[in-house]
């Protein structure tokens, strides 16, 4: 395995990779073992829920702090401490003898989960030059398509042959794997300028996007009017808007939220957050489409949604090799415009029409989300210092973790608010609330197409074709952050 030393950038590769699938695939399939997990501990299926719930507030707490961390502790110290985490964690939750202990072990399973994406963002961007981005991206996709689409599917099977613990259990081989290949072939990077640690920020940060999250993921289910949902949604909203104070008047915050004055990362980040909030939305709405409105099974529900990831799989090789001389500004604006009208089109097929064909509006949608997804992680650091790498990874995963969950938010409340107190019915009685969730997931696309064409392609030259524009963009990335 000498190829390791000579090219290491392949090594950060490897662990990311693997340790992005474990964790995606981990948020997924843990919805389709909800009920049994339910069933088991003799507990209502709405206390259940805090089994995914309790996860994502945690991950709220670290994701911002994950590039602290990594810049004072060192990149692989850190993502290994958390893939180690994550690990152990998923352990005790495969061995849990009570919801309780279920979601502590959740929890903490967040905090590895929490510091793995922006910290393996940031050596990935770290290892590979600008100008290989768009090639590094069409490997590095496959756990963000493959693992939500494979979630479903594979869920349903391990409940359904063995029992809801090896949902877990089934990280913990893949977890090894990745901590020993890591600890063995991963270089260490230190940032000497990390600073002080921002507790007010962390905290601020923490209660703020954590009761926000709370409040997104519960507001559909038991209603915005709950009262624990009206105060979370406060405190959150009020604790988030302290937090952007605090931050931008601190010598060293936690988050450099004025990396965002930067026009070509704001407006990557942007078409992203809307990319983000209409394709979570889209497979959220799916399943229940097939399986509540139409009365589809499990599995023919899972393979119908499935070839969303094969469309991906097959268009980042096409705009992999585009990239280089199109740019991202066109790339981006078509896959979000193409996503719109494959979601537009979903919308008004009716309750009889042939699996087939979704099936094929689903690798249509995916091949959309390609020019997205390839082209934001080529481009998006492309104004962005080795400096500010770390704290840039964790805006981005923020933004794309809110961003995920408001899209699903959004559709799940106009669902619930059209169909009313009897739930989704099958037959055509639900038809009309499923096509107001989808054009709404539409139009939430095509709201990025704005975001997509305000980019310009100069500002990311150092990721195109000869690296041309390194130098310039990396003067600019400089001039506005000071």
């Amino acid at each position: 395995m000498s190829w390791i030393q000579r090219r290491p950038e392949y090594a950060v590769a490897i662990v990311f990779v693997s340790s992005m699938f474990m964790n995606i695939l981990d948020t997924t399939v843990v919805n389709v073992a909800l009920p049994a997990v339910a069933h088991q501990f003799g507990v209502r299926a709405t206390d259940a829920e805090w089994v995914v719930t309790g996860y994502l507030m945690s991950l709220a707490v670290w994701i911002p702090a994950s590039g602290w961390l990594g810049d004072r502790f060192g990149t692989k110290r850190t993502l290994l401490a958390a893939v180690a985490l994550f690990t152990l964690a998923s352990a005790l939750c495969g061995m849990a003898t009570s919801l309780p202990l279920l979601v502590g072990a959740r929890i903490l399973q967040g905090v590895g989960g929490g510091l793995m994406s922006p910290v393996g963002t940031a050596m990935l961007f770290r290892a590979f030059p600008p100008e290989r981005r768009a090639n590094a991206a069409r490997v590095l996709i496959i756990p963000t398509v493959v693992a939500p689409a494979l979630g479903p599917v594979l869920g349903g099977f391990l409940v359904d042959t063995l029992s809801w613990h090896w949902v877990f259990l089934v990280n913990v081989p893949i977890g090894l794997a990745a901590l020993a290949f890591g600890a063995w072939s991963l270089k260490e990077h230190r940032e000497p300028t990390a600073g002080r640690f921002d507790l007010a920020g962390f905290l601020l940060a923490g209660v703020g996007l954590s009761l926000l999250l709370y409040a997104l993921s519960t507001g559909p289910v038991l209603g915005w009017g709950t009262p624990s949902v009206v105060a979370s949604a406060a405190v959150g909203a009020l604790a988030v808007v302290a937090f952007v104070w605090n931050e931008l008047r601190v010598r060293t915050p936690m988050l450099k939220l004025r990396l965002l004055t930067d026009r070509h990362f704001r407006n990557t980040n942007l078409a992203s957050a809307f990319g983000s909030a209409s394709f979570m939305g889209l497979l959220f709405l799916m399943p229940i489409f097939l399986q509540s409105a139409r009365g589809e099974s499990a599995f023919s529900s899972g393979l119908t949604t499935f070839p969303e990831a094969l469309g991906v799989l097959a268009s980042s090789q096409l705009v992999g090799k585009l990239y280089p001389r199109v740019g991202p500004r066109r790339l981006i604006a078509f896959g979000l415009t193409s996503m719109s009208v494959c979601t537009l089109v979903v919308a008004f097929m009716g309750l009889t029409a042939n699996l087939w064909v979704l099936r094929g509006l689903m690798f249509a949608a995916g091949a959309s989300m390609a020019f997205l997804f390839i082209s934001q992680q080529a481009a998006t650091f492309a104004r962005v210092s080795s400096a500010d790498t770390g704290h840039a990874s964790a805006i981005f995963n923020t933004q794309r973790q809110v961003a995920s969950m408001l899209g699903v938010a959004l559709l799940a409340t106009l669902l619930s608010a059209r169909l009313g107190a009897g739930g989704v019915q099958p037959g055509p009685q639900s038809l009309d609330a499923f096509r107001l969730a989808f054009v709404a997931s539409a139009l939430m696309a095509l709201a990025g197409v704005g975001a997509g064409l305000a980019i310009r392609d100069e500002d990311a030259a150092s990721t195109m074709r000869g690296g041309r524009g390194r130098a310039d963009s990396s003067e600019a990335a400089q001039a506005a952050m000071h």
